[in-house]
């Protein structure tokens, strides 16, 4: 059976750890060595494979000294440069980890970062800073619409899909997006939810694609609440999807 936790690292961000029953792992996006490491020693864990979903720091700068705990492949975007890897992915290549039983498909999600890819597969999703808990990341490299159109793909996968983030942003992404659409019924019940998780100290995640679909302003650029509210802060009309998007997005960067 396979199973995720989070190890948290830095300031907020969490490096997802895939198991099995017989104590195999691949780790995703270590910003960090020292947290993964003690905690695959905790577990007694054997480490098969790193997987990085893009170039920034947090979230391969702790690659170097995982390998020192065990010498594995690690896999990463071609179209980026990640220290260390072995494997370059591209949009539909699968990653194969026989000793965990799983394979995980490739999609290329530009926008955070221009090279920047997803991992699904047996339900999951790992998505790096492209789909957030309630939000989406920042648009360093990338356009609104190249953003759009990887979002788009994201969903396009079913909607009981675990979504695996890269950082413990749910709480603030929640609150901004009630400004966005204070009416959404589904919104205000998940920011109490998560408002408790977090008072206990615990992990937001995974949502799924259904919950991020009802309650994640970036998902929802076509319906009218979210507009209307976007062309009141924008103080104009919005005549596209995209032009809906991009006034979320600089909104919340504006927050």
């Amino acid at each position: 059976m396979t199973t995720v936790f989070p190890v948290p690292a830095l300031n907020d961000n969490y490096v997802w750890v895939i198991t099995d029953d017989h104590g195999h792992c691949a780790v995703v996006d270590p910003g960090e060595a020292a947290p993964v490491v003690e905690a695959l020693r905790a577990r007694n864990l054997t480490l098969d494979a790193i997987l990085v979903t893009h170039h920034h720091p947090d979230h391969q700068g702790g690659v170097g000294g995982v390998l020192k705990y065990a010498e594995v492949p690690v896999y990463g975007p071609a179209a980026e440069s990640i220290r260390h890897r072995t494997h370059a992915l591209r949009e539909g290549d699968v990653v194969r980890l026989d000793t965990l039983g799983l394979e995980l498909g490739v999609l290329e999600t530009p926008g955070h970062t221009a090279g920047h890819i997803s991992l699904y597969g047996h339900g999951l999703l790992f998505s790096g800073d492209t789909l957030f808990a309630g939000g989406c990341g920042r648009l360093f490299e990338g356009t609104p619409e190249q953003m759009m159109q990887s979002l788009s793909k994201l969903t396009e996968l079913p909607a009981d899909t675990n979504v695996y983030a890269g950082h413990e942003y749910t709480l603030a992404n929640l609150r901004f997006a009630h400004r966005v659409e204070p009416d959404n019924d589904a919104l205000s019940e998940r920011v109490e939810a998560v408002q408790a998780l977090r008072a206990r100290g615990e992990c937001t995640m995974p949502s799924t694609l259904e919950e991020e679909l009802r309650t994640n302003p970036f998902l929802r650029s076509g319906v009218d609440a979210v507009r209307r509210n976007a062309e009141q802060y924008a103080g104009k009309r919005l005549s596209s999807p995209v032009d809906v998007f991009a006034t979320v997005r600089a909104w919340k960067d504006a927050s």
